[in-house]
Order: C-alpha cells, then sequence, then structure tokens
C-alpha cells in the first residue's frame, strides 16, 4: 500500500503558480492510479485530477482542466500538481490518494483510499 504525505501548501494571489508534491511510503506507488482531490469549507470533497499507473493518462475536473498538470515520479513515489492561473474559487485543502484497483481512472471519492492529511491552499483576489 501507499500512505500519501502532501507538502505544504501556501498562501498566493490571483493568478499565481504553485506546485504541489505528495510523497509516498511504501514500495507499490507505481501500481496504483493516483489522484488529487480538494475541499473548500461548506462544500464536499471534489475530484480535481487523476494519473494512470504509468503516467501515460492524465484527467481533471472540467474546471481544472488547461491550468493544472498532475504527474508522477514513479522512482521518486512522488505525485505532483502543478497548478497555474490560480483563482479564489481554487482554494480549498488539497489531498492526494491512491484509486482502489478495482475503480481504474476513477473520479469518485470513494474509488480512493490511504488519503493524506491533506494541505491548505489560499488564494486571493
Amino acid at each position: 500500500q501507499v500512505q500519501p504525505v502532501e507538502s505544504r501548501g501556501g498562501s498566493v494571489q490571483a493568478g499565481d503558480s504553485l506546485r504541489l508534491s505528495c510523497a509516498t511510503s511504501g514500495r507499490t506507488f507505481n501500481n496504483y492510479v493516483m489522484g488529487w482531490f480538494r475541499q473548500a469549507p461548506g462544500k464536499e470533497r471534489e475530484f480535481v485530477a487523476g494519473i494512470s499507473q504509468s503516467g501515460g493518462t492524465t484527467y481533471y475536473a472540467d474546471d481544472v482542466e488547461g491550468r493544472f498538470t498532475i504527474s508522477r515520479d514513479n522512482a521518486k513515489n512522488t505525485l505532483y500538481l502543478q497548478m497555474n492561473s490560480l483563482k479564489p474559487e481554487d482554494t480549498a485543502v488539497y489531498s492526494c490518494a491512491a484509486a482502489r484497483p478495482a475503480y481504474g481512472l476513477t473520479r469518485k471519492s470513494d474509488g480512493f483510499f490511504n488519503w493524506g492529511q491533506g494541505t491548505q491552499v489560499t488564494v486571493s483576489s
């Protein structure tokens, strides 16, 4: 299994960029589809981006498509989320997780397990 730990997020201005990383323990990182989710205050957790085991397939939520890029380095057991052109509505706690093998390239929160502790990203206008 993988146990993710997200890097520190941050407070930025609208239009700025920020990169999150998610380091994992365990030797089976490359066996799992990985994903990023976020949860804003008073809202449900929502899917942000996902990536296949090899990194060859990526998929995104509509509102981050073209601005965010998910990637992974299997040699370093690390997942990344590059966030460009940030908007105030991107403010949330961001978490990474591994997808349950039976779910494949899923966007469903319950299809993921072994969640990281989350990291705060705040975008001010």
